[in-house]
């Protein structure tokens, strides 16, 4: 789905700004787009109306790149000053049938960081200035070639890490999320329009749905709303993994654990009570779910400040945590508080050192019995985690999420359907119904960008790379 500046004949009859703001056009911006250090290949990109004429100061080959068809590379030489700075493929993407919409020229030069460097220079002196995070992608947002919600896939795409986090982004970026955001803010024009082309024009013989028809309608556009805020979660999890923290007493094998789930010693393991004194963070793949694992703390009576700095630690990941691996040792009696500790909502107890002689204290404790010398139960352990996950709110086959943003755009447009759903029943004149109304569009128009979009496309485009 491509953003249009072009309104509907329906927004125009309510008068609803839906147009993009104005374009930055003038600047030529460049930047080197591939990532910083040492490759075969990088990539640097000016965008912008002088990009060619840029280009070809600093170009050298058979053709000066204003004359090069669109598309096509050419390879030539970057020259400054008669002194060669590097051989590269040159290419004019010309507007709108570029990424930005504008004219935009592509050189790929040799990887190293002094000579991508040097291109880079070339380019500014050449006339173009240098690029803010995301201004390239903002360009394209800007110039109608993609949504606001196609513009934040791109950098979930960058950072996925795992095949159904990039699934997600993937999908996105085609559009599937503002296409249901398209429906839902045409659903609502539709009812805006209708109820004011009611108040404005009564001599026309336009009269408002009866109350049933009009609560009918909205409460259709608020489920609709609803099922998109349901996937929020969803979202956090692709973004930001899911928060596993493993927990326990102290030589419970904590650390041991964190160390096979990763698949390296991530962790120094010792029989000393109390080596861990921090929480450790590692992220994995699991079953193509991003899982944050983080070891803590073990519980014991305190010796030293130090280590109830870490036991608060361990607390307060707890609190934060989505899933609680509880870990203890099964060869010696079960602690008094063992019960205490548990979340039945997100725990999974496990005992630990199955290769020993299981102490009697837990002959009848329904959990997951391991070894993490032996990786005894370790399968068996994986598939309850991703149980644990999809049985939460992580639905593999539904790789449509929203990010924090969208949901609070979602939120503020399902609290104004629902206040004109009351007004509708009240019953109260229908002005005050189209401001709920109008609200609900403004809201909405936000998640895509195509109503105040000054107010959210720093936090959006900050996010990205220079070059991106």
């Amino acid at each position: 789905m491509h953003f249009s500046a072009e309104r509907s004949p329906q927004e125009k009859q309510i008068g609803l700004t839906t147009a993009a703001p104005d374009l930055t056009a003038g600047d030529t911006i460049a930047a080197i787009s591939t990532a910083a250090g040492e490759a075969a290949i990088a990539l640097v990109r000016i965008s912008g109306p002088d990009a060619a004429r840029v280009a070809d100061r600093i170009f050298a080959g058979e053709k000066k790149p204003s004359q090069f068809m669109s598309h096509v590379q050419h390879l030539g030489e970057i020259r400054e000053n008669d002194q060669l700075i590097d051989q590269v493929m040159l290419s004019v993407h010309r507007a709108p049938a570029s990424y930005t919409g504008e004219d935009l020229v592509e050189m790929t030069c040799h990887g190293g960081v002094l000579v991508t460097a040097r291109v880079l220079e070339a380019c500014l002196r050449g006339g173009a200035r240098a690029a803010r995070p995301g201004e390239f992608t903002e360009r394209a947002f800007l110039n109608g070639k993609m949504d606001l919600t196609q513009a934040e896939a791109v950098i979930d795409l960058i950072r996925a890490k795992t095949d159904l986090a990039l699934r997600s982004a993937t999908e996105q970026l085609e559009g599937r999320l503002g296409q249901k955001i398209k429906a839902i803010r045409d659903a609502l024009v539709s009812l805006l329009a209708h109820i004011e082309a009611a108040i404005d024009f009564p001599e026309e013989g336009v009269s408002p749905d009866d109350t049933k028809q009009l609560a009918a309608r909205i409460n259709a556009i608020g489920e609709e709303i609803a099922a998109l805020l349901s996937t929020a979660d969803q979202g956090r999890i692709l973004r930001e993994g899911v928060r596993v923290v493993i927990y326990g007493p102290t030589n419970a094998g904590k650390s041991s654990l964190l160390n096979r789930l990763v698949g390296h010693e991530r962790v120094i393991v010792s029989e000393s009570h109390g080596t861990t004194r921090d929480t450790i963070e590692e992220s994995i793949n699991l079953g193509g779910l991003p899982i944050r694992l983080v070891d803590t703390a073990g519980f014991r009576d305190a010796a030293d400040t130090t280590e109830r700095e870490g036991m608060a630690r361990t607390q307060k990941s707890l609190r934060l945590a989505d899933i609680g691996l509880h870990i203890t040792d099964r060869s010696v009696p079960k602690r008094a508080d063992f019960d205490n500790l548990c979340d039945d909502r997100v725990d999974i107890v496990i005992l630990n050192k199955s290769d020993l002689l299981e102490h009697e204290d837990w002959k009848d404790c329904r959990a997951l019995r391991i070894s993490c010398v032996t990786g005894q139960g370790f399968a068996e352990l994986k598939n309850e985690i991703v149980a644990k996950i999809t049985r939460g709110n992580l639905h593999p086959e539904n790789a449509l999420a929203i990010n924090a943003r969208h949901r609070e755009c979602l939120r503020r447009a399902l609290e104004s359907c629902e206040r004109a759903r009351a007004a509708i029943l009240e019953p109260v004149a229908p002005e005050y119904v189209a401001v709920d109304v109008n609200d609900a569009l403004h809201a909405i128009g936000q998640v895509v960008g195509t109503v105040d979009v000054e107010q959210v496309l720093d936090s959006v485009f900050g996010q990205f790379c220079i070059g991106k």
